[in-house]
């Protein structure tokens, strides 16, 4: 099963992001790396590495990400770690509701989630 990332700049948006995303993604396997590892905001890229790995059944895994030094920490870990994965460019909330849900196929690919995570572009909210 395809796995879902959220990395943010603050722990507790990553967390309450995966709280929402794994609700509606039932066993997809959703896990949040936040913050700077001191309570602060920032991000840390052994904390996105370990979510990857908790993410990752063998699959791969979509990641959503918030600001910029999230997205380059994350393209970081990517290039050198173990866990085929890719960001997807989409909004982090809507766009790992719509990962977690699509990662549920039993057709699911690594392509497919992250599409459905950036259609999430495209959702009025009202």
């Amino acid at each position: 099963m395809i796995g879902v990332v959220v990395v943010s700049h603050s722990k507790r948006a990553a967390e309450g992001i995966v709280e929402v995303a794994a609700e509606m993604g039932g066993d997809t396997p959703v896990e949040a790396a936040g913050g700077d590892g001191q309570s602060g905001i920032g991000t840390v890229p052994d904390d996105i590495e370990a979510a990857l790995a908790a993410a990752d059944d063998g699959d791969g895994v979509v990641v959503l990400v918030d600001l910029g030094s999230a997205v380059m920490n994350t393209e970081v870990v990517i290039e050198t770690g173990d866990t085929e994965a890719v960001i997807a460019d989409g909004p982090v909330l809507e766009g790992a509701v719509n990962a977690a849900v699509a990662a549920t196929s039993p057709t699911a690919t690594l392509e497919s989630v992250r599409e459905q995570a950036e259609a999430a572009r495209a959702v009025d909210k009202l």
